[in-house]
C-alpha cells in the first residue's frame, strides 16, 4: 500500500501535526482553504466513511468535534466547516475529515457547489422512498 496518509501515521511522511490520540491524527492541510484548515484521519487505513469500523465512529467524530471547537477558539474564527468526501473529490483514498475555520464574508459559498432543487414534489418523494426502503433493509 502506498498511502500518503498512512505514511503520516507511521511517521515516514512529515506533516504539521496538531493533535493525535490512539484512534486518529490531525494535521494542517498543505493546500488549505484558510489558515488552520486541518485534516483529521483515522490511524487505521479505510477509504470511506462506510468502511470505518463501527467502534471507531464515535472516537473519530468526538475528535472532529473537539478539533472544530479548537479551530474556532484558538484562531478566533466565527465558525467552522466540517466535511468529508467519499470517493468523488477525495484526493487521497484514506478517510479524512476537513475542519476549516470560517468567518463571515470569507468568500466560501455554501457547500462550494450550486444547489439543484427537486424538479417537483414527486421527484422528492421518490428519492425519499428509495432512501427509506434501503435503510429498512
Amino acid at each position: 500500500m502506498n498511502c500518503i496518509f498512512c505514511g503520516i501515521v507511521d511517521g515516514s511522511v512529515p506533516a504539521s501535526t496538531v493533535w493525535e490520540d490512539e484512534h486518529s491524527l490531525a494535521f494542517l492541510d498543505n493546500r488549505p482553504l484558510f489558515a488552520g484548515h486541518c485534516l483529521l484521519i483515522p490511524r487505521l487505513h479505510v477509504e470511506t466513511l462506510a468502511d470505518l469500523p463501527p467502534e471507531l465512529v464515535g472516537p473519530l467524530f468526538s475528535n472532529a468535534r473537539m478539533l472544530s471547537k479548537a479551530v474556532e477558539e484558538a484562531l478566533g474564527a466565527e465558525g467552522s466547516f466540517v466535511g468529508i468526501n467519499n470517493r468523488v473529490s477525495q484526493s487521497v483514498p484514506h478517510l479524512h475529515v476537513h475542519v476549516v475555520p470560517r468567518r463571515k464574508k470569507d468568500g466560501l459559498k455554501g457547500f462550494f457547489w450550486p444547489r439543484n432543487p427537486y424538479k417537483h414534489d414527486e421527484e422528492m418523494e421518490e428519492v425519499r422512498r428509495r432512501l427509506r426502503d434501503y435503510l429498512k433493509a
